[in-house]
């Protein structure tokens, strides 16, 4: 077991930082088709959820469930997403995903369906700046 925590290469290629909170960070994956939030739990090699101790799986459950509310404000969506697959990249880590009825690959998974679509600039940082205000405000 190693001793500090990193975040995955291909996390860190297909993500941009939003904030941290107790236990994990987040993440928007670059893909505008879908706005979606990855949270890594900052715990050295962590895969799966029993990895964690039984109060961070507590805690990354109230985190799971602020990123869903922070998404839900923030994007109006019609239903939430949220998994843990690590099929692709072993860290641990959950997709909390926006879908509207009418999206790509509704009312199927979002994996694989259409290429995913980068953010403009611009879009995204506005995007991670309502994100990060809205889990800021949560936590509080």
């Amino acid at each position: 077991m190693t001793d500090a925590f990193s975040l995955h290469p291909q996390l860190d290629a297909d993500s941009s930082p939003v904030t941290d909170l107790e236990l994990s960070t987040v993440r928007l994956m670059d893909d505008a088709t879908y706005p979606w939030l990855l949270l890594v739990p900052r715990v050295p090699d962590a895969v799966e959820l029993i990895d964690l101790s039984r109060d961070d799986r507590l805690l990354l459950m109230d985190e799971i469930a602020a990123a869903e509310t922070a998404l839900r404000a923030v994007t109006g969506c019609d239903k939430l997403n949220v998994g843990a697959l690590g099929n692709m990249v072993p860290q641990l880590h959950i997709h909390v995903i926006a879908r509207f009825r009418g999206d790509a690959a509704w009312p199927g998974p979002v994996w694989g369906k259409v290429p995913a679509r980068p953010y403009a600039p611009e879009e995204k940082s506005q995007l991670i700046a309502k994100l990060a205000s809205t889990l800021a405000d949560a936590g509080r």
